[in-house]
C-alpha cells in the first residue's frame, strides 16, 4: 500500500493550490480517503474526507473554501484549495481509512505554506 501526495508549494494569501494524494497497492474505490494537516506546534486535524460513494465531509475552518473529489479510474483524489490564508500553513497528509481488518495508511506530507 502507498499513498504519495503531490502539490504543495508557497502561495500567497487568496492564492490556490491543488494537492493530489494517488494511491497503489490497494482496492481504491474500496475506501474512504482523507486529508489531514498538521501545522507547527498543533496537533493533526481531518481537514476533508470522502467516502467510496461521494460523500464529502470539511472541516469548519475551510467549508467553502476546500473541495475534496476523487477520482476512481485514476486512482487519486484531489484537494482543492482556494482563498488560501496563513492559518492553512501546514504538512498535508492523506490518509486511507481503516475498513474491517484492513489497518489505515497514510502518505508522506506535502508542504504548503501561505504568506501573508
Amino acid at each position: 500500500v502507498q499513498l504519495v501526495e503531490s502539490g504543495g508549494g508557497l502561495v500567497q494569501t487568496g492564492g490556490s493550490l491543488r494537492l493530489s494524494c494517488t494511491a497503489s497497492g490497494f482496492s481504491f474505490d474500496d475506501y474512504t480517503i482523507g486529508w489531514f494537516r498538521q501545522a507547527p506546534g498543533k496537533e493533526r486535524e481531518l481537514v476533508a474526507s470522502v467516502t467510496i460513494g461521494g460523500v464529502t465531509k470539511y472541516a469548519d475552518s475551510v467549508k467553502g473554501r476546500f473541495t475534496i473529489s476523487r477520482d476512481n479510474a485514476k486512482n487519486t483524489v484531489y484537494l482543492q484549495m482556494n482563498s488560501l490564508k496563513p492559518e492553512d500553513t501546514a504538512v498535508y497528509s492523506c490518509r486511507r481509512f481503516a475498513l474491517g481488518k484492513d489497518r489505515d495508511y497514510w502518505g508522506q506530507g506535502t508542504l504548503v505554506t501561505v504568506s501573508s
